[in-house]
């Protein structure tokens, strides 16, 4: 039988989004801003990648050469690269932020100063533009001179001792979850400050973005939580301390399932299932309390019933008992099921490179003002001249070229081998 195949997603180049006519000038480097400048890519926006020479760092994310991460993150995007430790390629950001809407950066707090684009220069030239700035720990504070990677975040705002289990070490994500959620905050956040702007007549404003505080706020109740109880949250590995049953259990065929049982009926309904109506009446499991305080011997009984049986069976049976459950899948599974490849959760866009590139599609989806995907990621400098030429005019672009001060990135490529 033939591979299962995402569904093929062609570029339309003239569609207009909801976003249409908002400019962004994007200066941030790897994975926040370009998290959240891709949401509005995706939703029409025009979308400016200032990049150096040699290209934003997230292109050196390769795998056997190909730029994955960047063509996933910076589709719907132009680039313009930019040689920003010249006053040319500075005078560019300028002229460019005063026809845009929006301006992202994630230079280490002072970097913008000291290059002449602080907040109050740009807000003298345009006074509507919405700033958004990334950072690690934000821009001010004892910690603003810190580098702002991710990992530093995961494990100073506490997710990382409450992710593992209790016997071994800490663990950080295996993903940008920091970077990731900023950018997520930092999306809702531009269409605030855009709607004062554009419904209420406002003036432009700056938002402080460090990836610390999102991060520390999903943590939720955790600093009332110790206020009242004097305790710190454990690693309970998968087992969830607020409700019970709650966790991951192995399959007779060595595959893996997730199971939740966060109400008390459906707590109970697991209970009927597996043969055990009488543990329904047992005081260790009578109540979500005492269920959580005996997970371990819970979570026993589960696993024996669960193991018993393989994947297709279990998913089957409790299925139909409308039981939550369902497969733990890594990304060969995803890639081939069902769900993922009917609903296009999945899909795939033509790609220089890879002939296809499989990919996520606009998300979320909108029933009136949907996104589109309008044009692969660019290669460096690739809208220079289209959006620079007509901007300086036809001698002083060549001129800037020749210098240096606007780059195609081919010589930075050279120059880096």
């Amino acid at each position: 039988m033939p591979a299962k195949r995402p569904a093929k997603k062609s570029f339309t180049p003239g569609a207009r989004g909801p976003l249409n006519g908002v400019r962004v000038v994007d200066l941030s480097r790897l994975v926040a801003g370009n998290v959240l400048t891709l949401q509005l890519a995706d939703f029409g926006a025009e979308v400016i990648k200032i990049e150096p020479p040699e290209g934003d760092t997230l292109r050196s994310w390769r795998v056997k050469g190909v730029e994955t991460a960047w063509k996933v993150y910076s589709r719907n995007k132009k680039s313009v690269a930019l040689d920003l430790r010249s006053d040319a390629g500075r005078t560019i950001v300028r002229e460019l932020a005063k026809t845009a809407a929006i301006l992202v950066e994630s230079f280490r707090p002072g970097v913008m100063e000291d290059m002449g684009l602080s907040p109050a220069e740009l807000h003298a030239i345009n006074p509507k533009l919405v700033i958004l700035r990334i950072s690690g720990w934000g821009q001010d504070g004892r910690y603003r001179h810190k580098p702002g990677f991710g990992t530093l975040i995961e494990g100073y705002s506490g997710f990382a001792s409450m992710n593992g289990f209790a016997d071994r070490e800490p663990v950080l994500p295996p993903m940008y979850l920091a970077d990731c959620m900023a950018a997520l905050n930092g999306y809702g956040a531009v269409m605030v400050a855009l709607r004062e702007v554009e419904m209420n007549g406002g003036k432009g404003q700056v938002l402080d973005l460090p990836l610390f505080d999102p991060l520390f706020s999903m943590l939720g109740p955790q600093a009332a939580n110790h206020k009242l109880t004097g305790e710190v949250k454990v690693r309970t590995g998968s087992r969830s301390t607020n409700a019970a049953p709650r966790n991951v259990y192995q399959t007779k065929d060595g595959s893996w399932v997730c199971l939740s049982a966060s109400t008390q009926g459906m707590a109970m309904r697991v209970l009927d299932k597996i043969g055990r109506p009488e543990l329904k009446e047992d005081p260790r499991f009578a109540t979500n309390i005492e269920r959580v305080r005996n997970g371990v011997e819970l979570d026993r009984i589960i696993g024996e019933f669960v193991g018993a049986r393989d994947l297709d069976e279990n998913l089957r049976y409790f299925d139909e008992a409308g039981v939550t459950i369902g497969p733990v899948y890594d990304i060969s599974q995803i890639v081939q099921d069902d769900y993922v490849l009917e609903r296009e959760s999945l899909i795939e866009i033509e790609d220089a490179d890879m002939g296809e590139l499989p990919t996520h599609p606009v998300v979320p989806r909108m029933s009136g003002t949907p996104g589109a995907l309008k044009s692969a990621a660019p290669t460096v400098g690739e809208h220079n001249e289209a959006l620079l030429k007509p901007m300086l005019g036809a001698a002083e672009y060549d001129k800037l070229c020749a210098s240096g001060a606007i780059s195609d990135g081919k010589t930075a490529g050279k120059k880096k081998k």
